[in-house]
């Protein structure tokens, strides 16, 4: 892995389980137990893992804000919607490029973005 790469996270949750399955359902990452007992994750790239942790309050306040990448946010702004999230930020497009993102918040309270490429033109 090169230098620098960003590579884990934790992610607080008051229900683990919910978490897991809200992050499972809105995005398809892949669950797993790891030799602890912990419920650990990994992307769909297989980049990037990390666990859901108790006892960790969410951030209130925008801080840091992780951003995943997603083929269509009103897609996807359904699928937070419909698995317990919140849109925290509508999409929001940046000028003529065709990219955009918002921000939602999941059934813990945690803040995350999520971002869309622009569309390629045949």
């Amino acid at each position: 892995m090169p230098n620098g790469k960003i590579c884990y996270i934790e992610i607080p949750a008051a229900d683990v389980k919910r978490s897991a399955d809200f992050y499972v359902k809105v995005f398809g990452w892949s669950v797993r137990v790891r030799g602890d007992g912990s419920t650990a994750f990994d992307d769909t790239t297989g980049a990037v893992s990390g666990a859901w942790v108790l006892g960790r309050t969410p951030a209130k306040a925008p801080g840091a804000i992780v951003y995943v990448m997603v083929d269509s946010i009103p897609q996807t702004v359904a699928a937070i919607l419909a698995a317990g999230g919140s849109v925290e930020q509508p999409e929001t497009s940046h000028g003529k490029g065709g990219e955009s993102h918002a921000t939602f918040r999941d059934p813990a309270g945690n803040l995350f973005g999520i971002y869309q490429e622009p569309r390629r033109q045949a």
